[in-house]
Order: structure tokens, then C-alpha cells, then sequence
């Protein structure tokens, strides 16, 4: 399991409107493009560099394709990035605050100590 891959994913695509679109309409193919285009990709630096041993696992991977947040949080996927990503997706199918709400609803089962979040 990698937090850090995780977090990547949902960083590198909130941060892409089209990715975004992409990630909404058609997850699986979404996740299983970037896993094998851009895991490897060095944050930041010329299209030369990459490392080689970065994937997710069938959970993580799973939890992606499914759009499924809560799993997400609880393999430590940090929250403000999935809360800002999935507003992004979903927001437009909810009244106002409508998403947020859904999100809390969804993750009310979490107790502390939450999941470790670091990388």
C-alpha cells in the first residue's frame, strides 16, 4: 500500500479539469491510464526522470475505480484532497452544500483516532 501514490493521484487530478471529467465519466480506465502513464512521473521535474517501481494495490486500485472515498480515508488517503477532488466531481448533482454533506454523512462511521495520513 503507498498513502504517498494515493495522494498523488488525487493531487495530479483535482489539479487537471480535464482529468477531472475524465476520473468522473470513466474511473476505472481514468485510474488504470494514469497508474501505467503517470505513477511513475517525478512531481516537478523534466519528462526524463521517472522511477519504475510505483503501483497501486487491487485495494487501493479498487477503492479509485469505485470513487469510493470513505475506503479511501481509511487506507489514509489524506482528506482535504479527496473532499476537494470529489467537490469537483460531484458537486453539480447536489444543492448547495449538498456534497460536503453526503461526505460527512458517508465517513460519520470513523472514530479517533482516524487513520494515519502521513507519507
Amino acid at each position: 500500500m503507498s498513502k504517498y501514490l494515493l495522494n498523488k493521484f488525487l493531487f495530479t487530478v483535482d489539479r487537471d479539469p480535464e482529468l477531472v471529467e475524465r476520473y468522473r465519466e470513466e474511473p476505472r480506465a481514468t485510474v488504470e491510464w494514469w497508474e501505467s502513464e503517470y505513477a511513475n512521473r517525478i512531481l516537478g521535474c523534466h519528462t526524463g526522470e521517472s522511477s519504475t517501481w510505483l503501483r497501486f494495490d487491487d485495494v487501493e486500485r479498487e477503492a479509485l475505480a469505485a470513487h469510493d472515498y470513505p475506503r479511501l480515508f481509511e487506507l489514509g488517503a489524506h482528506p482535504f484532497l479527496t473532499l476537494t477532488l470529489f467537490i469537483a466531481m460531484f458537486e453539480r448533482d447536489h444543492p448547495p452544500l449538498g456534497f460536503q454533506l453526503e461526505y460527512a454523512r458517508r465517513l460519520s462511521h470513523m472514530r479517533l483516532p482516524y487513520p494515519d495520513i502521513a507519507t
